[in-house]
């Protein structure tokens, strides 16, 4: 693996629109290491003008890309993901320097990201449509799957690689152009990603990435423009809903994975150990910045007192430092921002009655650390248990019955994911049907899988990303009449 110094002075810092170009103006701004709070390198900031050329090569592309053979769409694919995993250590680091993350959550990071490349390759050659015989025997129904168009993703800093690969992946599998906008805080990701597809022989205007320190401004021009077909978004429930509001304007196709409030429910007949080894996968998974992350531990009285021992001594166990430690097991948060509201939920929880377990308080000094932290008692009136944490604290809640805890579960405005553990398949069953969520895991702490459609249901947005249903929200669908 080659040095911090010597990664960064290799990854592309310009903005991608057909290769390496200098933004409007040559203006740049800073991307910072969250371990320390100092910048890492300048990239080049966006200006309007930028995004309008990355709409235009996207456009140029468009029919070329959608008329070259499913197979060798595939294989360029394939390539690409032979790509990443070669590169596995360098873009682990790149992630951990720019994002924060312990490096054995890159890694994983790396290996998750890439499997979409992987799975898409082998879903372009699966392209299905239909043909059969009017019912009433007056012609003939041919139903013909084509590419959407070109499409705009915008993309958030907390899985700087694997949020661009699950939407990039199925648009290039499905004949469609891409312009990638990633968040401002982790662009270099994204950057090395472009230069890995052309490497793989991906042409160019198929895929730009475009980086801004005012995404707002330079998405604008794109999403007035008739030419852009299809939206797809990762990031909060409030700017979501702003984005399909601008997206009307051209009636767009949209996709949006949107915030979380994942409970984690913990029956009297559930395996403890085994809940407290998911409980952990579920809260600190990429630091607890994920909208997967379990945001709520709602657990029955009567296995309370075992669980919480038990889970506080595993979260006690974390060591907290730089994510390009190797002994780091919990980076720091992302940014200032981030890491004052994790401190406001556990402030206003401990204020109204919450006792803190493990953790609490942020360490101070430089880097935006906050430590593994578990509150017990929490009251209904908390925060913490309305509001999406993104950060490793986690509040436990007691519960008498199977309904309460099914109803305490579903007692938010988000639907993404929801965790369960029970030894009973009947229970398990009965709550997995119940759960107000897109996707819900029975006894266990990750579920994400490229082979598995991930969305959710109510402010957790809608459309479905992975598995077959993955590339359908890049194809249209055209009926053809015969005689």
């Amino acid at each position: 693996m080659v040095s911090e110094r010597e990664l960064l002075d290799s990854v592309p810092t310009r903005l991608w629109i057909g290769g390496p170009v200098d933004a409007a103006g040559g203006a740049t701004f800073p991307v910072e290491n969250p371990s320390t709070g100092e910048p890492l390198v300048h990239v080049a900031d966006a200006a309007p003008a930028d995004a309008v050329r990355a709409l235009d090569a996207a456009v140029a592309a468009q029919g070329e890309w959608a008329a070259t053979t499913a197979r060798e769409r595939g294989e360029i694919l394939r390539a690409v993901y032979e790509r990443l995993v070669a590169r596995t250590e360098d873009l682990a680091l790149l992630m951990s320097l720019e994002m924060g993350k312990a490096l054995p959550e890159s890694r994983n990071e790396v290996r998750y990201g890439a499997e979409f490349f992987r799975w898409f390759s082998e879903e372009a050659v699966r392209i299905h449509g239909r043909y059969q015989t009017a019912p009433t025997g007056t012609g003939r129904i041919v139903v013909h799957k084509q590419p959407v168009g070109p499409c705009l993703a915008i993309t958030p800093w907390n899985f700087p690689l694997a949020m661009g690969t699950r939407k990039i992946g199925p648009a290039l599998a499905a004949g469609c152009t891409m312009i990638v906008k990633p968040a401002s805080a982790t662009p270099l990701t994204m950057l090395l990603l472009a230069q890995l597809c052309r490497e793989a022989g991906l042409p160019d205007g198929v895929l730009s990435v475009i980086t801004s320190s005012r995404s707002s401004a330079v998405t604008e021009p794109l999403l007035t423009d008739p030419r852009l077909r299809k939206l797809t978004f990762t990031g909060s429930t409030e700017v979501g809903k702003k984005l399909v509001e601008k997206s009307a304007h051209g009636l767009l196709r949209t996709s949006m994975e949107l915030g979380g409030n994942a409970p984690f429910v913990v029956f009297d007949d559930a395996d403890v150990d085994a809940a407290v080894q998911g409980a952990m996968l579920a809260k600190l998974r990429n630091g607890g910045e994920a909208c997967t992350a379990a945001n709520r531990f709602h657990v029955h009285t009567a296995v309370l007192a075992e669980f919480t021992e038990k889970f506080a001594a595993a979260m006690s166990e974390v060591k907290l430092g730089p994510g390009s430690d190797p002994s780091t097991t919990l980076g720091p948060l992302i940014n200032q921002d981030q890491l004052d509201t994790v401190t406001a939920l556990v402030d206003d929880a401990v204020a109204k009655g919450a006792r803190v377990a493990v953790g609490g308080k942020a360490p101070g000094g430089p880097g935006y650390y906050y430590p593994a932290t578990i509150l017990t008692d929490v009251p209904a009136s908390a925060r913490i248990l309305r509001e999406e944490v993104f950060g490793p604290v986690a509040p436990i809640i007691g519960f008498e019955t199977e309904e309460q805890g099914l109803a305490a579960a579903n007692d938010t405005e988000f639907g993404l994911v929801a965790y369960a553990y029970t030894r009973d398949l009947d229970r398990a069953l009965r709550i997995a049907e119940g759960l107000e969520s897109g996707m819900v895991g029975i006894n266990r702490g990750v579920i994400s899988d490229p082979a598995a459609p991930f969305g959710g249901v109510k402010a957790s947005g809608f459309g479905r990303e992975g598995g077959f249903e993955g590339i359908e929200e890049y194809l249209s669908t055209k009926y053809i009449a015969l005689p």
